[in-house]
């Protein structure tokens, strides 16, 4: 059977990956302090609201929302026209519906307002900005097993889930809590230096029901959006 997938927008990444993500699918975005994995995310939630008529939600939890837009305006991807397609919740919203609901967790009010939002605007992607955020906030005891539970309520919504994950300086652990194990797929974003410069390099390490290689590519983003140099 023909697996279903959802497009990067990512020039030459698609390709190298039979297509896309597969559709369903929960995916780490993995990478150190500047190495674009928001904005790479975002780019994945516009375009697809913007060719595919896909809807999406950005859940940012360490940026505020008018910031992370201020942001992703600056990079090309404005969101005037885009608005019943994309949703931006932030920390804020969160902790507000908290307090008016005293008897409910932050997780429970966390999958409440993304049922939500999958009820009244059918929404196709989402994406958590970030997981180590969202553990913390959550106050997880036993985090492997509630983790195991979280990504299965993800795929049980028929969602195709981004996570972004940063990676400790001096570290090549993509997380700390099993979640690379759990997840269907690891997106990789690397820096490295030479003598002049600092550039930005990708890496798919893990995607179920795809056939793709392991190599790192070269990351590019300028006026025209993001672009692997496929070798």
């Amino acid at each position: 059977m023909k697996v279903k997938r959802i497009k990067t927008f990512v020039k030459g990444l698609d390709e190298v990956m039979q297509g896309g993500i597969p559709e369903g699918s929960v995916i780490l975005i993995a990478g150190k302090p500047g190495t674009m994995k928001s904005s790479f995310a975002f780019n994945i939630l516009y375009h697809n609201a913007n060719r595919e008529d896909l809807s999406g939600v950005y859940v940012t939890l360490e940026q505020g929302r008018e910031s992370l837009l201020t942001n992703m305006d600056g990079l090309g991807m404005k969101l005037g026209g885009l608005e019943k397609e994309i949703s931006v919740l932030d920390l804020g919203m969160i902790r507000k519906k908290l307090v008016q609901l005293t008897n409910q967790t932050w997780m429970e009010v966390f999958k409440m307002y993304l049922k939500n939002l999958k009820k009244n605007m059918n929404i196709n992607l989402v994406v958590i900005d970030s997981l180590p955020i969202l553990e913390v906030m959550a106050k997880f005891q036993s985090p492997r097993e509630e983790l195991f539970h979280f990504f299965e309520w993800l795929r049980d919504m028929q969602i195709t889930a981004f996570l972004i994950t940063e990676m400790e300086q001096g570290s090549e652990k993509f997380c700390h809590n099993s979640e690379d194990f759990l997840a269907d797929g690891i997106i990789h974003l690397d820096l490295r230096r030479d003598e002049t410069d600092v550039k930005l390099w990708l890496s798919i390490v893990k995607m179920r029901q795809t056939s793709h290689k392991r190599n790192y590519l070269p990351l590019i983003f300028d006026t025209n959006g993001f672009e692997v140099v496929a070798e």
